[in-house]
């Protein structure tokens, strides 16, 4: 089921997109602008990034889309990282994108990051917004951090999907997805991805804590990026901003803006 806002080519496309055993709610704004794919936090939904796309503005082709058991996308019996990864390759190819810029904010920064460091040819760049950072913060304390934090909110997660701020996963799902990422951003995982980087690429980084972290647990993650920064030129940091990880997109998104801008001008520059 789609639905177009004008017959043009250019118009906004919005739909159902079938992919393996379940269906992902895609939206496409067209035109002729440089595509960026946006790719969402790890309980997030499209809507999240509708002030930078409005910041932005239609110079830019902007696609976004909610992945499995998120928002308006169907279930699957497959939630694994690299299902993710390989989603943004079924979104792209469907909607007939050969070459994109990736944004993600938390957990999809890492999915941006590892699909610019696989698809240097088909990336025009990447923005990662708080996440992404290689740093082992996952140890066996954790993983039991986690798994309680979400047995504890079990109850809630039932009464929230409604509203659409929680997935249609249960806690074990959402807890073993978390710990997932725990793995993928060991320095050992997430290093050589990073290493591999060969498009301009730009952080954007909150400030404080974020759900489940302690004390400056975070702002310790957040500065393992340096060294990222100090081996490969293409990575740098575009801002640290006043706001925290889960508002960061809401109260500093002119600087989530600024920092695609920034990565397509270099782009340009490179053509």
């Amino acid at each position: 089921m789609t639905k177009n806002s004008t017959s043009s080519a250019n118009a906004t496309w919005t739909g159902m997109m079938p992919v393996g055993d379940t269906a992902l709610a895609v939206t496409d704004t067209g035109g002729p602008g440089v595509p960026v794919i946006y790719l969402n936090g790890h309980t997030a939904t499209q809507g999240y990034w509708r002030r930078v796309i409005a910041d932005l503005g239609p110079g830019w082709r902007h696609i976004t889309y909610d992945m499995r058991a998120r928002g308006r996308s169907k279930r699957s019996a497959d939630y694994s990282f690299e299902t993710n990864l390989r989603d943004v390759d079924a979104v792209l190819a469907a909607r007939g994108v050969d070459r994109a810029l990736v944004v993600g904010w938390s957990y999809g920064a890492f999915v941006a990051a590892h699909w610019a460091s696989r698809n240097p040819d088909r990336t025009v760049g990447a923005v990662l917004v708080e996440g992404a950072q290689p740093y082992d913060w996952l140890d066996e304390a954790m993983e039991v951090r986690i798994r309680k934090l979400f047995k504890r909110m079990s109850w809630l997660l039932p009464l929230l999907r409604p509203t659409g701020l929680t997935p249609r996963m249960s806690a074990t799902q959402i807890a073993d997805s978390n710990i997932e990422i725990g793995r993928i951003a060991r320095q050992s995982v997430l290093g050589p991805v990073m290493d591999n980087i060969t498009v301009p690429t730009r952080y954007v980084f909150a400030s404080g804590a974020s759900l489940g972290s302690k004390g400056d647990e975070q702002e310790i993650i957040r500065a393992s990026v340096n060294k990222v920064v100090e081996r490969n030129p293409n990575i740098k940091i575009s801002a640290k901003v006043a706001s925290n990880h889960g508002a960061i997109l809401k109260k500093d998104f002119r600087a989530v803006a600024d920092a695609v801008r920034e990565v397509g001008a270099l782009d340009r520059g490179r053509r």
